[in-house]
């Protein structure tokens, strides 16, 4: 078991469910805290959010939108990460493309609800889409359903208005894991190789590639993700 308390830090739409079938194979190893960001609309606010709730010193895992929110914290406190694990997400601000997407997926979700929302977001975030594992899309679909529209849009907003990374992931002296699906499309594998190429403070930062998944890594692949993080969390 690593001394340092995990935290697991959900994304976009997301709650602790992403982490459902990770969780089993790392207890053994870790003290595990989950933490997602409903009501929130500032990766800054979350990142503040996370430290004032946090121990003193952990070791933090985040995916999509909670890495962006580990990246955040590394910068406000990186001596209080004892370790930071990156999963399908990425350190530079929104593209040209994005507002035009954010604005349209919000509309969805306000005028037509979160389950049409689920609908309509989901399938190109997954490998195959959702034909390929029906129950997977729907245990997702729900997950998203649940969450409020002015939640989602709040979280939209803060990813449209996320500041770049780079520095922080440059700066921060500890290991590093980046994890990446090989079919992701948000947030691509060629991302993450070069977010290790530039995590240059790291005592080690590896990054992984994993087949058979898209952006929801560690739902689309348990068994490969919790593998890679109980190999990391030895190292510690």
């Amino acid at each position: 078991m690593t001394e340092l308390p995990l935290l697991l830090l959900s994304g976009l739409a997301c709650d602790d469910r992403v982490w459902r079938e990770v969780v089993p194979a790392l207890a053994p190893r870790a003290d595990i805290r989950f933490l997602h960001f409903d009501g929130f609309s500032a990766i800054p606010a979350m990142a503040a959010h996370v430290l004032a709730t946090a121990p003193p010193r952990f070791v933090v895992a985040g995916h999509s939108m909670g890495g962006r929110v580990a990246l955040a914290m590394a910068g406000m406190a990186p001596e209080r990460l004892g370790g930071m694990a990156l999963l399908s997400t990425g350190i530079r601000p929104a593209g040209p493309a994005e507002p035009e997407r954010g604005v349209r997926l919000m509309a969805i979700a306000r005028r037509q609800g979160m389950a049409a929302l689920a609908a309509d977001w989901l399938p190109p975030l997954l490998c195959d889409g959702p034909a390929r594992n029906p129950a997977l899309f729907t245990d997702l679909a729900a997950m998203v359903a649940a969450r409020h529209p002015d939640s989602f849009c709040g979280q939209v907003e803060a990813l449209l208005h996320r500041p770049d990374m780079t520095a922080s992931l440059a700066a921060f002296p500890g290991p590093v894991l980046l994890l990446c699906g090989a079919a992701d499309q948000w947030s691509p594998p060629a991302d993450h190789l070069d977010m290790a190429a530039r995590a240059v403070h790291s005592v080690g930062a590896r990054v992984q590639i994993i087949a058979g998944a898209g952006h929801f890594l560690p739902v689309e692949q348990p068994v490969a993700v919790a593998a890679a993080l109980n190999a990391w969390l030895e190292t510690l």
